[in-house]
This record gives C-alpha cells, structure tokens and sequence, in this order.
C-alpha cells in the first residue's frame, strides 16, 4: 500500500484529543459534519490546511488523553491521507488503524518535514519518503497493512467472515 500526500505539520509533544476535537462536539455523529470541529482546541487554522492529500507531521505521544474516535474521523473526513510521527499514544493510534486511517512512527521523517513537504508512505516497504529521501518507518504486521487496505477493522472482520462463511 502505498501514499502520498503533502506535509501539514502539527507542533508539540503530547497534544491532547480534546484539543484535537473538544468535548462540546462529542454528540455529532456525521463525520462531514465533524470536520468543522477538528483542531478546535488547538488550532482551528490547521483545517484549512488540510486537503485531499495531507500528510499529518506530528512529534511525541500525539493522541494522548481519551479515546475518542472523532479526531481520526475528522482527520479522514476531511482529506487526511496518512500521519508521520514521532511516537503515538496507544488507544488513538489503534483507532487510527482501525479505522483505516494509516499512522506511522519514524523520528528521522519528523525531522526532515516541513510544512509543504511531500511524503510518499509505502508500507509494504516499511519507508515513508520525505521530499525524496527513504526513511525506515516502524514494522506493521501483515494483518494491519491489510485491515488499512480495506477500511479498517470492521470492513476487515468482514471480509474475515466472508472467507470463513464463503457468503459474501
């Protein structure tokens, strides 16, 4: 699987999901509609940033705070394609992962973007690509890279089922 997108970078370590996506909009469940709350906390000009082919650049233990499902949502909603950082707090990349929305550690890519850069994430590889240059990404086991491919985890377990059932 392989992607590219333009850098959008997001500064500071340990930012928060409620700054991400505050709790005042918690009750929106239409994802068109939850991209209008992105970043609000934090800094609402980054949605304006943000087009069909972002590559999120973000630095230590970003996602940290509750789990809300809402930021990678947004995030996807609204033309996120991949994120780069340099670790992720655990609940909220699983809800990345599993909700098909790739993120990807690598410090040295961190490093080397810059807002406008190009990044091209190849995940069979285990590289992203900062304006041209290859660094490692770390490893993804087969079975995510494939739950990415279709969606996430629920279209995943479906088509687990439909292999298992042979309906479908």
């Amino acid at each position: 699987m392989t992607l590219e997108g333009k850098a959008v970078v997001v500064p500071g370590d340990d930012v928060d999901t409620d700054v991400l996506y505050p709790g005042a909009f918690l009750n929106i469940t239409d994802v068109e509609q939850m991209k209008a709350h992105l970043f609000e906390g934090l800094d609402p000009t980054l949605r304006d940033r943000i087009g069909g082919d972002t590559a999120l650049v973000v630095a230590s233990n970003f996602g940290t705070g509750s789990s809300r499902e809402h930021v990678p949502q947004a995030m996807k909603a609204s033309g996120v394609s991949f994120l780069v950082g340099r670790s992720f707090a655990r609940i909220f990349y699983r809800n990345c992962i599993n909700l098909g929305l790739p993120a990807v550690i690598s410090p040295d890519a961190v490093d080397a973007a810059a807002p406008g850069s190009q990044l091209r994430l190849d995940l069979d590889a285990g590289t992203v690509e900062v304006d041209g240059t290859a660094f490692p990404i770390g490893p993804m086991p087969a079975f995510m890279r494939e739950m990415l491919a279709v969606g996430g985890l629920v279209p995943w377990m479906e088509c687990q089922l439909d292999a298992t059932t042979g309906v479908g």
